[in-house]
């Protein structure tokens, strides 16, 4: 990763700048006093905490010449000249979506309400910021720079706000503060949707520095160890040179827990960078995209193990800053949901592939060629057919395992062709029982089975084909159900939460229950009576203790598979197939009793 070194001034600057600083201020006082009674008296000084900063008078007409040393004065007249608060107060800023609280005390958010979510464990809409992490490093909308002093100073400063109280979007809100040698303006313009538009400048000691606008703290639905471990940092550049940017063009580089390091920069161009969580991220968009630099944010924070428990946990808070390299910033700033609707709303002109969006930061994983349209299916299905996210499970799971019958039945008749050749193969492995496994002669028995295999036209992995067909869509279930913001404290009868675990674990049962079914109903080939006994206890439970605490909406997928499978096997049972098969494997099971 590309670093930014400190780009402030070297040692000793300070005091330099101090010193001539009181030279300059001192020959003006004796320049006033020669140049008194031919120049008017200078207006009264304007208060501290006025809005706009004094602009100095013109000279009249009959003023002598100004000399060259006065002229240099001028820059230093305007460092001094301060814009600071006298009190704290309040603004807040509110739409349909949001209702932001900030304070002029480092012109920072101190609650960022989303009006259409909830706390899972309080009462009351969700607030985005995450107090705890906020009050040691900081609030959303702070400033970061290279200097640590500095970002105190810009932190704990009491700026002059353009409004307080209570305004409604659209609005623009101003923060301004000035003293000796810092000058900083923060500027805010809201609409009706989730993205706000940034503008920020810092001058400090009279030169334009990288002061980037931050989200450093998480986010306020991090409680749980768990949930704290799900952030990550994203961002976004079509201009990428990385192989896996190249293979797919859609590709977002995620940075996880570990591999950040705190005040790492990476470089520009990218279209969009921030942090996120599982449900909820901050992305910042600069207007800019080949200038801006990203600084990754990472600290430590105690957090109790359970909600109310008093065993804590270490965990790490991650945050991002994004700014413009060259000093003043101009970007967008989308804080709200990983919601499909709301990340398609907004247009992200790319370097070099036309307008994007912000999809990218939902992160299905490596299945996401088939988790994302599991979910555009399901949210269709919601949409047109059936109000409700779990019946819309329902019919989705029905439609995939009726489509997988064909395979089903291909699998029983690859089980039946295998149980006819099981003869001819013990031959086979009698015949060359004596040699040992590293006997070369012990390749002519793989080669005699290969060719029986061809001859009956047997495919040896066709009976697995099924099951290696439904695991790809279990792991993509599981992957939607863990990112979808759609299927978060979605209802189906008695679950409150399909994105949740089953509260009364019924659904985790039905599943064991009817996966032993299965097992006791479908021919098991190459499996004597006792293998099978125990293959139909053991992998029912172990299946179940694993799914236990897994989502709700995962054990209705899969305890409906079983349920159809269920009624499609036992009407396989039933044709001439079916019952061919379970004669063969009785017959063996009685060869094998005696």
């Amino acid at each position: 990763m590309a670093q930014y070194q400190n780009p402030q001034q070297e040692p000793g600057a300070e005091r330099k700048l101090i010193l001539v600083l009181v030279l300059t201020f001192l020959g003006f006082i004796v320049f006033q006093a020669l140049t008194k009674k031919y120049v008017p008296q200078p207006a009264a000084p304007q208060k501290q905490n006025e809005a706009a900063p004094a602009q100095p008078a013109p000279p009249p007409a009959s003023a002598p010449p100004v000399s060259a040393a006065a002229a240099s004065s001028a820059p230093a007249l305007t460092k001094v000249v301060q814009k600071q608060a006298s009190t704290e107060a309040e603004t807040v800023i509110e739409n349909d979506l949001y209702r932001i609280t900030f304070t002029n005390r480092g012109a920072q958010v101190k609650s960022w309400v989303l009006k259409k979510f909830d706390n899972d464990e309080q009462n009351g809409l969700l607030d985005l910021v995450n107090v705890a992490a906020a009050e040691k490093y900081g609030y959303p909308l702070s400033l970061w720079t290279y200097d640590p002093a500095l970002n105190d100073r810009l932190k704990s400063a009491l700026y002059v706000a353009s409004n307080e109280g209570h305004a409604s979007a659209p609005a623009t809100l101003t923060f301004e503060y000035a003293d000796q040698d810092l000058i900083v303006r923060k500027s805010f313009h809201f609409d009706h949707t989730y993205v706000l538009d940034v503008e920020v400048s810092v001058i400090y000691k009279g030169s334009p520095i990288f002061a980037a606008p931050a989200w450093p703290s998480g986010f306020g639905d991090q409680i749980t160890p768990a949930s704290y471990a799900a952030a990550r940092i994203d961002y976004h550049s079509d201009a990428s040179t990385d192989r896996t940017a190249l293979i797919f063009p859609n590709y977002v580089p995620r940075i996880p827990v570990k591999s950040i390091s705190g005040g790492n920069s990476i470089k520009g161009p990218f279209e969009w960078g921030g942090a996120g969580d599982q449900y909820f991220a901050a992305i910042f968009i600069p207007n800019d995209p080949a200038t801006a630099a990203m600084v990754t944010l990472r600290n430590p924070l105690q957090v109790p193990q359970k909600p109310g428990a008093k065993e804590t946990s270490n965990v790490d808070v991650l945050g991002a800053a994004v700014g413009d390299v060259r000093g003043a910033t101009h970007e967008r700033l989308y804080v709200g949901p990983k919601e499909m609707a709301s990340l398609e709303a907004v247009n992200v002109p790319t370097i070099h592939n036309g307008d994007a969006d912000l999809r990218g930061t939902v992160d299905y994983g490596w299945w996401g060629i088939l988790a994302r349209p599991l979910f555009l299916w399901l949210k269709w299905t919601d949409k047109h057919m059936v109000p409700n996210w779990g019946w819309a499970i329902v019919i989705q799971t029905l439609v995939i395992t009726i489509a997988l019958l064909p395979l089903r039945i291909t699998q029983m008749k690859s089980m039946l062709k295998m149980q006819r050749i099981q003869p001819q193969i013990k031959a086979i492995q009698e015949k060359y029982k004596k040699y040992s496994l590293r006997d070369p002669r012990k390749a002519a028995m793989n080669e005699e089975v290969a060719a029986l295999y061809k001859k009956e036209g047997v495919n040896p992995a066709g009976g697995c084909l099924p099951l290696l067909i439904q695991f790809p869509f279990l792991i993509a279930y599981y992957r939607m159900l863990g990112v979808a913001l759609d299927l978060r404290h979605a209802h189906w009868l008695w679950i409150t939460d399909l994105s949740a675990r089953d509260p009364y674990f019924i659904l985790p049962i039905i599943m064991m229950v009817s996966m032993f079914a299965m097992q006791r109903m479908t021919p098991q080939t190459g499996m004597d009576p006792a293998q099978q006994r125990m293959m139909n206890w053991m992998m029912p439970l172990f299946m179940g203790f694993i799914f236990f605490n897994l989502q709700a909406g995962l054990n209705l997928y899969y305890a409906e598979t079983n349920l159809i499978s269920i009624a499609q096997q036992a009407i396989m049972n039933r044709t001439k197939l079916g019952r061919e098969m379970r004669e063969m494997m009785e017959k063996r099971a009685r060869k094998k009793e005696k």
